[in-house]
């Protein structure tokens, strides 16, 4: 594995939150856009459609939206949605009857998120391989209804998340990771108290990164964050939302 290039990129991986005012070339983004189409699909389905944001006004209602300057202030920025529309355009009336049924199954719908998370995951390599820096957005679902109407969106399309792309103005720390034993088990899911020990630990070492890190330093632990998180709801236009664009219904 040593001087393994594509190795090091993944290993090294960091959101960037703040950028220098460049923009991308079209030559880089049709390249990102490329090494994203190259991403596993299910059934060759291409279940996704990225949009690229150049309109100013436009990315600036997408960040006050989300609550993050950088999805303004950026090189380019992408939306990645799931889109199942082309297929339904193509069929004859009769056969749109006829597919109705599995375009809005939740069998359909998890295959356009895996489908466009695995788009996304490849444009963000591809980009930090070139020295572009990224930060993914899934704030822009603070108000998906108003994303859906500012993008135009018709039936069975919808924005999952952004992906912020442009030249590095920081360099954060590594955030440190789950302990791989918290993550990959071998056979059968591992015990609830096996993982309660291991994140003990890992709840140490991030409340000592958050305490020392350069910037934003604060005292936390993964523990108090998913807490935090999952006990207060938020986001729950998304479920309606979702089934009023004829996706996950049956």
């Amino acid at each position: 594995m040593n001087n393994n290039p594509t190795l090091e990129t993944i290993l090294n991986h960091r959101s960037i939150r703040k950028f220098k005012d460049k923009r991308l070339t079209t030559d880089q983004i049709h390249t990102i856009v490329k090494a994203a189409q190259q991403a596993s699909t299910s059934s060759h389905v291409m279940a996704y459609t990225i949009i690229g944001v150049t309109d100013e006004s436009i990315k600036a209602d997408l960040a006050s939206i989300s609550g993050q300057p950088y999805v303004k202030d950026n090189g380019h920025l992408l939306i990645f949605c799931g889109d199942l529309n082309r297929i339904k355009q193509q069929a004859t009336l009769q056969e749109q009857v006829d597919m109705q049924e599995t375009l809005e199954s939740t069998e359909q719908f998890i295959v356009a998120a895996i489908d466009a998370s695995l788009a996304a995951q490849n444009a963000a390599l591809a980009a930090e391989s070139m020295g572009i820096g990224i930060c993914f957005i899934g704030s822009i679902r603070n108000n998906i209804r108003r994303v859906n109407d500012i993008l135009d969106l018709p039936d069975h399309v919808v924005p999952f998340f952004g992906l912020a792309l442009g030249y590095p103005e920081q360099q954060p720390e590594k955030k440190p990771r789950l302990p791989i034993d918290v993550v990959y088990h071998e056979n059968h899911y591992q015990g609830t108290d096996q993982q309660r020990e291991l994140i003990k630990d890992f709840d140490k070492s991030l409340a000592t990164y958050y305490e020392n890190r350069s910037k934003n330093s604060r005292t936390d632990t993964w523990t108090e964050q998913m807490i935090r998180k999952y006990s207060n709801a938020v986001r729950m236009d998304v479920s309606p939302y979702i089934k009023e664009k004829k996706f996950n219904r049956r």
